[in-house]
């Protein structure tokens, strides 16, 4: 069987590649692990400090482990979208720009923090009824951290190495 109809030359493929990777959003330059690291840091430290707020505004309040998860979820997108709206708006970018690129830096990143830290919590005995003076509490939330931050860089280092998550940021550092 002739396939020559189907693909006459690899050269037009090539030169397909090639024009795709000029796209706008697409990176093909290799990313750091270094960079990837960073990029986590930067979403758990909003993450971290949004979560322990909530954790304790939620227990300082006696709601129920529900209701003082969902606080502190929420106030960890907050203050880790935060980061980079404030980053970004003194780079000169105006709100509803800032807005969109906060969004697309830190959306992945922090449900991935935010899952794995908060899984562990969940799956740690006795850590959901703890206090905040118990260790366990601690432990359990900063163990969750730790491991929220490993689990989280290769996925920021994919997004990054694809033009996408903290990539959209650096335009404007």
């Amino acid at each position: 069987m002739d396939h020559s109809a189907h693909h006459t030359s690899t050269t037009h493929d090539h030169t397909a590649h090639q024009a795709h990777a000029g796209h706008a959003g697409h990176q093909m330059s290799p990313v750091t692990w270094g960079a990837a690291a960073k990029a986590t840091l930067h979403c758990l430290t909003g993450c971290a400090i949004g979560e322990i707020l909530g954790m304790v505004i939620g227990t300082a309040l006696l709601w129920g482990n529900v209701q003082t998860m969902v606080l502190a979820i929420t106030l960890a997108f907050l203050f880790g979208y935060s980061f980079t709206l404030f980053a970004v708006r003194k780079a000169g970018l105006d709100w509803k720009n800032a807005i969109k690129v906060a969004l697309a830096a830190d959306t992945v990143s922090i449900a991935v923090m935010e899952l794995v830290d908060n899984g562990i919590i969940a799956l740690t005995p006795g850590a959901m009824d703890a206090h905040l003076s118990d260790a366990l509490f601690w432990t359990a939330l900063l163990g969750g951290f730790a491991v929220a931050f490993v689990i989280t860089t290769p996925v920021n280092k994919w997004m990054i190495g694809r033009g996408k998550g903290h990539a959209v940021v650096h335009a404007y550092h």
